[in-house]
Protein backbone atom coordinates (compact mmCIF):
# COMPACT_ATOMS: atom_id res chain seq x y z
CA UNK A 1 0.00 0.00 0.00
CA UNK A 2 1.32 3.21 -0.97
CA UNK A 3 0.68 6.50 0.89
CA UNK A 4 0.47 9.34 -1.59
CA UNK A 5 0.54 12.62 -0.94
CA UNK A 6 -2.51 14.44 -0.67
CA UNK A 7 -3.39 17.18 -3.09
CA UNK A 8 -3.25 20.71 -2.23
CA UNK A 9 -6.87 21.94 -2.36
CA UNK A 10 -7.47 24.66 -4.82
CA UNK A 11 -9.23 28.02 -3.61
CA UNK A 12 -12.93 28.09 -5.87
CA UNK A 13 -14.49 31.17 -6.06
CA UNK A 14 -18.48 31.12 -7.04
CA UNK A 15 -19.45 29.42 -9.85
CA UNK A 16 -21.74 31.46 -12.21
CA UNK A 17 -24.89 29.11 -11.24
CA UNK A 18 -24.08 30.03 -7.70
CA UNK A 19 -24.06 33.66 -8.35
CA UNK A 20 -27.31 33.81 -10.28
CA UNK A 21 -28.85 31.78 -7.26
CA UNK A 22 -28.04 34.42 -5.24
CA UNK A 23 -29.09 37.22 -7.63
CA UNK A 24 -32.63 35.76 -7.90
CA UNK A 25 -32.92 35.31 -4.19
CA UNK A 26 -32.00 39.08 -3.62
CA UNK A 27 -34.33 40.69 -6.44
CA UNK A 28 -37.19 38.37 -5.22
CA UNK A 29 -36.28 39.77 -0.97
CA UNK A 30 -36.25 42.77 -3.05
CA UNK A 31 -39.61 42.92 -4.71
CA UNK A 32 -41.22 41.99 -1.16
CA UNK A 33 -39.54 44.75 0.50
CA UNK A 34 -39.84 47.34 -1.55
CA UNK A 35 -43.44 47.95 -1.60
CA UNK A 36 -44.05 47.76 2.17
CA UNK A 37 -41.11 50.24 2.32
CA UNK A 38 -42.63 52.36 -0.03
CA UNK A 39 -45.83 52.37 1.60
CA UNK A 40 -44.48 53.30 5.02
CA UNK A 41 -42.86 56.11 2.95
CA UNK A 42 -46.31 57.06 1.74
CA UNK A 43 -47.93 57.13 5.17
CA UNK A 44 -44.82 58.93 7.04
CA UNK A 45 -45.48 61.86 4.69
CA UNK A 46 -49.09 61.92 5.54
CA UNK A 47 -48.13 62.41 8.58
CA UNK A 48 -46.80 65.69 7.45
CA UNK A 49 -50.61 66.53 6.27
CA UNK A 50 -52.18 65.72 9.58
CA UNK A 51 -49.55 68.18 11.31
CA UNK A 52 -50.64 70.65 9.20
CA UNK A 53 -54.62 70.20 8.82
CA UNK A 54 -54.46 69.92 13.28
CA UNK A 55 -52.46 73.24 13.36
CA UNK A 56 -54.82 74.81 10.88
CA UNK A 57 -57.74 73.88 12.77
CA UNK A 58 -56.18 75.66 16.26
CA UNK A 59 -55.51 78.63 14.01
CA UNK A 60 -58.61 79.04 12.70
CA UNK A 61 -60.38 78.44 16.35
CA UNK A 62 -58.01 81.00 17.80
CA UNK A 63 -59.08 83.43 15.12
CA UNK A 64 -62.54 82.12 15.68
CA UNK A 65 -62.42 83.72 19.41
CA UNK A 66 -60.97 87.10 18.31
CA UNK A 67 -63.35 87.37 15.31
CA UNK A 68 -67.23 86.44 14.20
CA UNK A 69 -66.27 83.84 11.72
CA UNK A 70 -63.41 81.97 10.71
CA UNK A 71 -60.77 83.57 8.59
CA UNK A 72 -58.87 82.70 5.11
CA UNK A 73 -55.36 81.05 5.56
CA UNK A 74 -53.70 84.77 5.06
CA UNK A 75 -55.59 86.11 7.98
CA UNK A 76 -54.97 83.13 10.18
CA UNK A 77 -51.67 83.41 9.48
CA UNK A 78 -51.31 80.03 7.94
CA UNK A 79 -48.96 78.87 5.10
CA UNK A 80 -50.49 77.26 1.88
CA UNK A 81 -48.26 74.37 2.23
CA UNK A 82 -48.01 71.96 4.49
CA UNK A 83 -44.58 71.71 6.67
CA UNK A 84 -42.62 69.46 5.01
CA UNK A 85 -43.86 70.92 1.60
CA UNK A 86 -45.76 67.66 0.66
CA UNK A 87 -49.02 68.76 0.74
CA UNK A 88 -50.84 71.65 -0.43
CA UNK A 89 -53.52 73.33 1.64
CA UNK A 90 -56.55 74.74 0.20
CA UNK A 91 -59.26 76.41 2.31
CA UNK A 92 -62.82 75.30 0.62
CA UNK A 93 -64.79 77.35 2.69
CA UNK A 94 -64.77 79.61 5.39
CA UNK A 95 -67.99 81.52 7.19
CA UNK A 96 -69.72 82.18 10.62
CA UNK A 97 -70.03 78.75 11.19
CA UNK A 98 -67.79 76.19 9.96
CA UNK A 99 -64.90 76.13 7.84
CA UNK A 100 -63.53 73.03 5.17
CA UNK A 101 -60.13 73.15 4.45
CA UNK A 102 -58.04 70.12 1.73
CA UNK A 103 -54.73 68.75 1.81
CA UNK A 104 -53.65 67.80 -1.57
CA UNK A 105 -50.48 65.25 -1.63
CA UNK A 106 -48.14 66.94 -3.98
CA UNK A 107 -44.72 66.00 -5.92
CA UNK A 108 -43.90 62.04 -5.06
CA UNK A 109 -46.85 61.88 -2.38
CA UNK A 110 -49.30 62.17 -5.06
CA UNK A 111 -48.85 58.91 -5.88
CA UNK A 112 -50.65 57.82 -2.59
CA UNK A 113 -53.34 56.75 -4.68
CA UNK A 114 -56.82 56.29 -1.57
CA UNK A 115 -55.13 59.06 0.66
CA UNK A 116 -54.25 61.88 -1.97
CA UNK A 117 -57.08 64.00 -0.33
CA UNK A 118 -57.75 64.74 3.12
CA UNK A 119 -60.32 67.01 4.07
CA UNK A 120 -60.94 68.83 7.55
CA UNK A 121 -64.73 70.40 8.15
CA UNK A 122 -65.40 71.73 11.60
CA UNK A 123 -68.82 73.02 12.35
CA UNK A 124 -67.91 74.78 15.75
CA UNK A 125 -67.87 71.50 17.92
CA UNK A 126 -68.03 68.94 15.27
CA UNK A 127 -65.32 67.59 13.42
CA UNK A 128 -65.72 65.68 10.06
CA UNK A 129 -62.54 63.65 8.48
CA UNK A 130 -62.27 62.23 5.57
CA UNK A 131 -60.25 61.30 2.43
CA UNK A 132 -59.75 60.50 -0.79
CA UNK A 133 -58.12 59.87 -4.26
CA UNK A 134 -59.55 63.33 -5.47
CA UNK A 135 -61.65 66.06 -4.39
CA UNK A 136 -64.86 64.20 -3.58
CA UNK A 137 -62.87 62.69 -0.73
CA UNK A 138 -65.38 59.79 -1.07
CA UNK A 139 -63.44 56.72 0.79
CA UNK A 140 -64.96 54.50 2.37
CA UNK A 141 -65.03 54.29 6.53
CA UNK A 142 -62.30 51.73 6.41
CA UNK A 143 -59.84 53.57 3.77
CA UNK A 144 -60.73 56.57 5.81
CA UNK A 145 -59.34 55.67 9.23
CA UNK A 146 -56.67 54.31 7.32
CA UNK A 147 -55.52 57.29 6.10
CA UNK A 148 -56.33 59.23 8.91
CA UNK A 149 -54.08 57.05 11.52
CA UNK A 150 -50.68 56.73 12.19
Amino acid sequence: MTNLPARPRRARGFTLVESLVALSVASVLSGIAYPSFHGSLQKSRRADALIALVQLQNAQERWRFSHRGYGALADIGVAAASPAGHYRLELVAADEDHFEVRAVAQGTQARDAACRVLSLRSDGAVTTRSSGPDAGVANAPAANRRCWSL
